[in-house]
């Protein structure tokens, strides 16, 4: 069998299975060399791994600065492989291999030599690129970009249906291009072959459009539990920001201590993320992204948030939903973004987002990263509160360091690009280890929730007494004061449930 026949072939079997390392994009990029900047690996670049990991060795090229390779080693060791070597190249881009040549003949001897049995590419590779280089590795050298990375530990950190859903559909928007170009491959060789790839093709659509549908079904079921539950008096508040960047620590802390059994465990509620809190199903219903369900995630690697998880809380004295979300990632093509519609939707769709930004970041990776978040949010309903976590790691200079950062990757956002820059407002340092400015957080939410205030006054009865109930339920009654006669009642809370409570109490005839 030849090389391109067992890449085609098995690139429609991972379509077939999960979209793992040890399927087809063997096989991708040559080059052309060039005298930008570069260098390879040595002893000192290997990292430590657990025995089984896969060895593998990264590659990275940019245009600017030298590659920083921190974080995609980081990436590679989530997914379970052990980085013995890396060469970068400060480029421009190789059509080709993206590589120069002589650099991608570089890793090729570098990858034989170290054992590797997969490349890790710091960047997204075209198909053909990916075939290319392949072509150029030792036999059996698996090819894998950064959006197959992230795939991949999407693949195994999905914990419930909507996020295996919305992976399926990421990874088949990302193996259709390479499939097509696997076949166009084969056809050239053997024009028999045709037919056949045809076919997988057209498989493969099909099950794109059959995932675009299901996914379109659960987002509008998610939309309308959504006006449900502001019916109810929530205001809904979504966390967003960076893989890692302490979201669902913050999350956790902003959560009530104990939940409301509609929305907390199925062992029925305790403490959120305790020992006893057992993991409830995040589809129970094909819900809200975030059903409340099973507990808050909280831990140093990426992606542990998958799907979104939502616990009651009293933000400002406001009764709120806080949904955690999936973390972002720089490098993702819009595509596989797209696919996470229905976890992005649950940020767009908030009455107030708090973009959580790590603020002990070296200044570049904070502004890289924000930038990455921005762009994937695009736009939200509601205003964004930027939240500067971590800030008892840095001191003032550092903090200082932070918000210079944020305001230059803010201004560096074209808002036709990205229009949630116009909903952004002033950054509030956080700690949650020794609360520092967490109630000027909460304060700085209940402003940006959506408020109205008014004043009824009904004959004090029946009638009365059950708008006075109803009003209390959602959380919208600031006093009451009995007269003789009349009760008078001052609301204050969402809009819409203000203006329903102002009608009950109008409509409310005397005893």
């Amino acid at each position: 069998m030849s090389r391109d026949d067992a890449t085609t072939n098995a690139t429609a079997e991972s379509i077939e299975t999960d979209a793992h390392a040890d399927d087809a994009d063997n096989a991708d990029a040559h080059a052309d060399a060039d005298n930008a900047d570069a260098h390879a690996a040595d002893s000192s670049l290997i990292d430590p791994a657990a025995p089984d990991a896969t060895p593998a060795v990264v590659a990275a090229r940019s245009e600017g600065e030298p590659p920083d390779t921190a974080e995609i080693r980081e990436l590679a060791a989530a997914a379970g492989y052990a980085v013995v070597g890396e060469v970068t190249q400060r480029r421009r881009e190789d059509p080709t291999y993206d590589l120069g040549r002589g650099k991608a003949e570089e890793l090729m001897r570098l990858a034989a030599d170290a054992g590797a049995e997969a490349v890790i590419y710091d960047g997204g590779l075209s198909p053909g690129q990916t075939f290319s280089l392949g072509d150029l590795l030792p036999p059996g050298t698996a090819v894998i970009d950064r959006p197959r990375l992230v795939l991949e530990l999407f693949a195994d950190a999905a914990d419930s249906r909507a996020a295996d859903r919305q992976l399926e559909l990421a990874r088949l928007r990302y193996e259709l291009p390479r499939l097509r170009e696997a076949v166009a491959r084969d056809a050239s060789e053997d024009v028999r072959l045709q037919p056949e790839g045809d076919s997988r093709v057209l498989d493969v659509e099909k099950r794109i459009e059959s995932a675009e549908r299901a996914l379109g079904e659960i987002a509008d079921d998610r939309a309308a539990r959504r006006a449900e539950r502001r019916d109810a008096g929530f205001d809904l508040v979504a966390l967003a920001g960076y893989t890692n960047a302490g979201k669902s620590t913050l999350a956790r802390r902003l959560a009530d201590e104990v939940d409301d059994p509609e929305f907390g465990d199925e062992a029925g509620g305790g403490d959120v993320g305790g020992a006893d809190a057992d993991r409830a199903d995040a589809d129970e219903g094909e819900g809200d992204p975030a059903d409340g369900d099973g507990p808050l995630a909280v831990a140093d690697r990426p992606f542990e948030t998958l799907s979104t998880t939502t616990r009651r809380a009293t933000v400002g004295g406001r009764r709120a939903l806080v949904t955690d979300t999936v973390g972002f990632l720089d490098g993702l093509p819009h595509e596989a973004v797209r696919s996470f519609r229905t976890t992005i939707d649950a940020i767009r769709a908030a009455d107030c987002a708090l973009l959580v930004v790590d603020a002990s970041d070296e200044p570049a990776a904070l502004r890289r990263k924000l930038t990455a978040s921005l762009s994937a949010i695009e736009a939200t309903d509601g205003p964004v509160i930027p939240v500067l976590s971590k800030a008892d790691e840095v001191g003032a200079d550092g903090l200082a360091a932070a918000v210079e950062a944020y305001e230059g990757a803010v201004a560096d956002l074209d808002p036709r690009d990205a229009p949630v820059v116009d909903a952004l407002r002033s950054p509030i340092p956080v700690s949650v280890r020794d609360e520092t400015g967490l109630a000027d957080l909460a304060d700085a939410v209940a402003d940006a929730l959506p408020t109205a205030t008014a004043t009824a006054e009904a004959p004090n009865g029946g009638a009365a007494q059950a708008a006075l109930s109803w009003a209390y339920d959602r959380g919208v009654v600031a006093d009451v004061d009995y007269g003789s006669e009349t009760v008078v009642v001052e609301l204050g809370g969402r809009p819409d449930v203000v203006a329903e409570a102002e009608r009950r109490f109008a409509d409310a005839p005397s005893s």
